[in-house]
């Protein structure tokens, strides 16, 4: 049996999580401060993703970065393509997943108690120091479940991703497109084994979370 895809999967949804999670929460953080009228049409075009078709996503993609688009040829150039790469799935993957992280972390930072900040700032902290050492500790529970959301969303991609790096063995498989083409190929047995996988791996994580929010309950409680 070929692991590949699931070693494609992980590197590629552990990829996407890192980008995620810088490009999810300092978008947050700034929509968040932004005048109601413009963090409408700015909240709008960041969570486009969540509701269009993963499909819809991917051919965006391919507009964007295809190797007959002025982006994709510049990049060619270069030797680097986003079009059946397995990094080409990483950008796949990280627009789908995007706004997962960032509606759960803008929801924390609007939650947050910006008298915490205020008495920082009396103190004579850095905004930076700030937002690293208080305001993110504050809300850590909403990232954490951003975090593992957008993971999970990553490693189960599969609309976006076909499009953009389609089905190679050995190249650009993922756990999602190999099902899609062992159940094509009317091989159920391995079709079967890896949505099991997926499955397992999808539950683990959200129990190690589940696990991580009860002890920092306990720690807040004691």
């Amino acid at each position: 049996m070929d692991w590949y895809p699931l070693y494609n999967s992980l590197r590629i949804a552990l990829f996407s999580s890192v980008i995620v999670f810088f490009a999810g929460i300092f978008s947050a953080y700034y929509v968040a401060r932004l005048p109601r009228s413009a963090k409408g049409v700015v909240d709008v075009v960041l969570t486009l993703p969540l509701v269009l078709p993963p499909t819809v996503c991917g051919y965006f993609l391919l507009l964007a970065f295809g190797l007959n688009t002025p982006i994709g040829r510049f990049l060619d150039s270069y030797g680097f393509r986003f079009v059946m790469t397995w990094y080409g799935g990483i950008l796949a993957a990280s627009t789908v997943a995007f706004p997962l992280m960032y509606r759960t972390a803008r929801g924390a930072f609007e939650a947050f108690d910006v008298t915490l900040s205020e008495a920082g700032q009396t103190l004579g902290l850095s905004n930076a120091y700030i937002f690293w050492h208080v305001r993110i500790p504050s809300c850590r529970e909403g990232i954490v479940a951003g975090i593992v959301l957008s993971f999970a969303r990553a490693l189960g991609e599969y609309g976006a991703t076909s499009m953009l790096i389609g089905y190679t063995p050995g190249r650009t498989a993922t756990i999602s497109t190999t099902v899609y083409q062992m159940w094509r190929t009317n091989n159920e047995r391995e079709a079967f084994i890896w949505v099991m996988m997926n499955l397992a791996i999808s539950m683990v994580v959200l129990l190690a979370v589940n696990l991580l929010e009860g002890r920092n309950r306990r720690r807040s409680a004691g």
